[in-house]
């Protein structure tokens, strides 16, 4: 009997019963502010945080959505559309993630935060992997363009060792781009991605006008769906929108991070945009013989197909050190404590860039890549990791009644100092930390944020 008492008195006392506990949870939503800065250098501005954020999205993507296109057939446009979406509000489940704990820093953190070391793991082999990859396919994409341009060029290396223009293309390419490696401060890599946005708009302006002008032309017609190729076209529209890794650096790069909503919104916006224009322009000028890059079809002999390989190729070079930054900062996490920083930074991005030059020479297949890197791995960092670590932060399907109360917050928040306390007594830890995460979200709201807490000071 004793017993049955002490288990209906577990279910009914409330979980935060005392002023003590009450005063508890004031305390820690009034030190949100201070204690959100993620511990790291809030250097960039609303704008230059969008200049970055572009450069991660709006890449060599581009070359490959017309190819996308012809293989899935006009209407796999729309599963370009479903794809930006899902790809957004992933974005915005990791602010909602790095919001719900100030120390988060990087992607592998919030898998930690979600489920522990083996989510941590899990969360870092994808994330690597994927950036690994696209860095070593802007070193492909370097040599396929410039042996269009140079077909006959080749490289002689001492006595009797010659090595074929593709090949030594990508070793130049790669010498060019170890400076930007070595830049240890984000705000500085901003100036190298305006470069990165402008070259996808000139691309895109360069395609057009050799359509209209240069004899090509706009009349291929193109088929209405293609089932064999959906699968492809899937995988390359999925690889247009693989920085999610990259947006944790971003939002804790920004000095008022509130507005981080605003920049995928922006950056979203406009790269979906011009991929769909890309992709429209460049199947009705070459319809179903387009190849994995665009540029490849384009005649080199015009002045205007120039002006787009030319351009392509600043692209990798303004966004492979954003790219690889976060392996750099995960390698230099193991031994800062050894070396100096800036020595250990220098030298591990030096070895990455060697690293993705020799796996370039050997896999020399752009399409074949970007599909796999698709398929396998953009799908699983950019949108399904995001949902699950998400749904375990906030506490989602512990309880109906912490999901209601939980869900019914942000939506009444005007009326909260009328709510009877009684409603917040009952709430577990995970459910009372999604209010925190709510008062957080609104910073940019003060009237809501204020009511906010008085729901915590006034019942």
């Amino acid at each position: 009997m004793a017993t049955m008492d002490e288990e209906e008195s577990s279910f009914t006392l409330p979980l935060i019963e005392d002023d003590e506990n009450k005063q508890a949870l004031v305390t820690k939503l009034e030190e949100i502010e201070p204690n959100s800065s993620h511990s790291c250098s809030t250097t960039n501005s609303f704008f230059k945080t969008c200049f970055n954020g572009l450069n991660a999205l709006s890449g060599v993507g581009i070359l490959s959505t017309p190819y996308a296109l012809a293989s899935g057939g006009w209407l796999s446009l729309i599963l370009l559309f479903a794809i930006a979406t899902a790809a957004f509000f992933s974005g915005l489940l990791i602010q909602r993630c790095m919001d719900s704990d100030s120390n988060i820093q990087t992607y592998p953190d919030i898998g930690e935060l979600a489920f522990g070391k083996k989510g941590r793991l899990i969360v870092s082999i994808f994330m690597y992997i994927e950036l690994y990859l696209v860095a070593t396919g802007f070193l492909i994409l370097e040599g396929d363009n410039l042996q269009n341009l140079f077909p006959n060029m080749e490289f002689e290396v001492g006595q009797g060792l010659t090595i074929g223009g593709k090949q030594g293309f990508i070793i130049i390419v790669s010498l060019i781009i170890l400076p930007t490696v070595w830049l240890d401060n984000l705000s500085l890599l901003s100036y190298v991605s305006a470069s990165g946005v402008l070259a996808s708009g000139i691309i895109l302006g360069s395609i057009i006008w050799t359509g209209a002008f240069e004899g090509i032309g706009f009349q291929q017609k193109g088929t209405l769906v293609n089932w064999d190729g959906m699968l492809t076209a899937i995988s390359l529209y999925a690889f247009c929108y693989c920085a999610h890794p990259v947006f944790p650096t971003l939002y804790t790069s920004m000095k008022k991070k509130h507005q981080f909503s605003n920049v995928l919104i922006v950056c979203f916006i406009l790269c979906t945009i011009t991929y769909a224009s890309m992709a429209i322009f460049g199947y009705l000028m070459f319809g179903p013989q387009i190849q994995s890059q665009v540029t490849l079809n384009l005649p080199a002999s015009k002045i205007s197909s120039k002006v787009a390989i030319y351009t392509t190729l600043v692209n990798p070079i303004a966004k492979y050190a954003l790219m690889v930054t976060p392996i750099v900062n995960a390698i230099k996490t193991r031994f800062s404590c050894r070396y100096n920083p800036r020595f250990l930074s220098i030298l591990i991005g030096t070895n990455l860039l060697i690293s993705t030059v020799l796996v370039a020479l050997a896999i020399p297949f752009f399409g074949s890549l970007m599909s796999l890197v698709g398929a396998l791995l953009s799908i699983t960092a950019s949108v399904i990791l995001p949902c699950l670590c998400y749904l375990k932060i906030s506490g989602f399907g512990t309880t109906t009644l912490n999901t209601e109360l939980t869900l019914s917050i942000p939506a009444n928040s005007a009326r909260l100092p009328t709510t009877p306390w009684s409603q917040l007594s009952y709430l577990d830890s995970s459910a009372q930390q999604f209010v925190i995460m709510d008062y957080q979200r609104y910073e940019f709201d003060r009237p809501r944020k204020k009511n906010c807490l008085n729901l915590v000071k006034e019942v």
